[in-house]
C-alpha cells in the first residue's frame, strides 16, 4: 500500500547512533539555525514545548494570543497551558491561512503575541503581517510578539524572504511526519540575541535530563518506522491503523487533539540520538523540498479543480509540506482510493473553536471557513521516495474517479 506519508530516511540516520555523542545537541542546533538562516536555534522534545516556554520565558501570562482557528491543536494547547488566552481567527480558502482582515480586528490591548501559521507549506502575507501588528503595537502602547508556525513551512518564502525570520522567532516541528525528522524533537529559533538567552536559559533550568532508556526507545522507534513504512508492509499497519485501537493506544498520550494536553515527556530535553538523526536530515532538507515542489507541479500539471473538489494554490515560495484537496466527497475518495492501495490523508480533522474543550473561547464568533475545511480536506502523498509510477498511479486514478463520478 502506498502510505499518506513517509519520513525520508536511510542508512545514514539508522547508523548516526554510532557517532560521536558529545555536545549532539548543541551542533544540531547550530546546524539548524545555519540551514534555516537564523541567529540562533534552542532544541526542544516538541514544538509544542517550545511555544510553551516561550511564553513562560517571556513571563507572557494572562495574554489574549491570535492564532489560526485551522491549524494543529498544539498550538493552542501550548497557550492555554502557559497561562493565557487563545484569541481565534477564521482562515481563508485561499491558502488556508490565517484572514489577514479578520486578524487584524482580532488585535487588541490585551494581545501579547501572534502566531502567523503557515499552513501545509503556504507562505502568509509576512509584510502585512509585520505592519498590522506594529500599527496595534503604536495604537496599545506595548510590544507583541510575531511567532512564526513553521511546522509546516520549512524555508518557506514569501517574496523571497523566510518566512521564519520575518519577527520575533519561530517554531518547527520534528516529529516523523515532518519535512524533516529528529524521531521527535522541536526548535525555536530567533534572531534576538536576548529572547535566544531567555529560552535557553528558562529550557536548561526547567527541562530535565531524559532517562537513558528514552534514547534507546527513541531509536527501536526509528527502527520500526523504517520497514513500517514500506508499501509491502504498510498495508498492515494501515489495517492495524484504520480496524484496530492498538496503534492509537500507542500515541494518544502524545496527540489528543480534544483534550487540552501535553505529552508526558514534554519537559525533558531532546536525546542526543534524536540531534544526531536531526543531523544527518539537515543534509538532505533541500533534495527533500525540491522533491517535493517537483511533485506538486506533476500534481498541478494533471489534475484541476472541478466540481468534485478544489486543488489548492500553485505559488512560488510554497514548500507543499502537504498537497492539499478541498472536497465535499472525502470519506468516498478516501474509501475508494484505500480499495485500490493507496492511503489518502486527513491532517487536521477538526476546528479548534468547535472542539469541546475551546469552545468557551469561540465566545459568540463563527467559523465557517475553519469548519468547512476540517470537514473536507484530504492530502495526496508528495514526500520525496514516491516514485513516478506511484504518482501516475495516483493521478490516474484521481481522473478515474472523476470520470466516473461526474457523469
Amino acid at each position: 500500500m502506498i502510505p499518506r506519508l513517509k519520513a525520508y530516511l536511510g542508512k545514514e540516520e539508522i547508523l548516526a547512533v554510532l557517532k560521536n555523542r558529545k555536545h549532539a545537541v548543541q551542533r544540531f542546533e547550530q546546524a539548524f539555525a545555519v540551514q534555516f538562516h537564523s541567529n540562533y536555534a534552542v532544541a526542544f522534545p516538541y514544538g509544542r514545548s517550545a511555544l510553551w516556554a516561550f511564553f513562560k520565558a517571556m513571563g507572557i501570562k494572562d495574554a489574549e494570543i491570535v492564532q489560526p482557528a485551522y491549524t494543529c491543536s498544539v498550538v493552542a494547547h501550548a497557550t492555554v497551558l502557559s497561562g493565557n488566552i487563545p484569541v481565534f481567527v477564521d482562515i481563508d480558502l485561499t491558502d488556508y491561512n490565517m484572514n489577514l482582515d479578520l486578524f487584524a480586528d482580532a488585535i487588541n490591548e490585551r494581545t501579547r503575541a501572534v502566531i502567523p501559521t503557515h499552513l501545509f507549506g503556504y507562505p502568509m502575507d509576512i509584510d502585512k503581517v509585520q505592519k498590522i501588528v506594529k500599527d496595534a503595537e503604536v495604537k496599545y502602547g506595548h510590544k507583541i510578539y510575531i511567532i512564526q508556525d513553521c511546522a509546516h513551512s520549512f524555508n518557506a518564502r514569501y517574496k523571497g524572504k523566510p518566512v521564519a525570520n520575518a519577527g520575533d522567532g519561530a517554531i518547527f516541528g520534528l516529529g516523523i511526519s515532518k519535512q524533516i525528522t529528529s524521531i521527535f524533537g522541536g526548535i525555536f529559533t530567533t534572531n534576538n540575541e536576548v529572547i535566544a538567552k531567555k529560552i535557553r536559559d528558562f529550557r536548561d533550568k526547567n527541562f530535565r535530563k531524559p532517562p537513558r532508556k528514552k534514547s534507546l526507545l527513541r531509536y527501536l522507534y526509528l527502527l520500526a518506522i523504517y520497514p513500517a513504512f514500506q508499501p509491502t508492509i504498510y498495508g498492515l499497519v494501515y489495517w492495524m491503523q484504520e480496524k484496530t485501537s492498538f496503534l492509537n493506544h500507542l500515541t494518544k498520550a502524545y496527540h489528543l487533539d480534544e483534550k487540552i494536553h501535553f505529552p508526558p515527556d514534554y519537559l525533558d530535553q531532546m536525546t542526543n540520538i534524536e540531534a544526531l538523526v536531526g543531523l544527518e536530515q539537515l543534509k538532505k532538507y533541500m533534495a527533500v523540498r525540491s522533491k517535493r515542489i517537483e511533485i506538486a507541479k506533476k500534481y498541478f500539471n494533471e489534475i484541476h479543480s472541478t466540481n468534485e473538489w478544489v486543488l489548492p494554490l500553485e505559488i512560488n515560495g510554497a514548500t507543499y509540506s502537504h498537497f492539499v484537496i478541498r472536497t465535499n466527497a472525502r470519506d468516498r475518495l478516501l474509501e475508494s482510493f484505500a480499495s485500490q492501495g493507496i492511503q489518502l490523508g486527513q491532517l487536521i480533522e477538526y476546528s479548534m473553536p468547535h472542539q469541546y474543550s475551546y469552545k468557551k473561547y469561540a465566545e459568540d464568533k463563527l467559523f465557517p471557513n475553519s469548519y468547512l475545511c476540517s470537514m473536507s480536506m484530504i492530502n495526496l502523498p508528495i514526500y520525496p521516495n514516491l516514485t513516478n509510477i506511484n504518482i501516475d498511479r495516483i493521478t490516474s486514478l484521481l481522473l478515474l474517479y472523476l470520470d466516473n463520478h461526474e457523469k
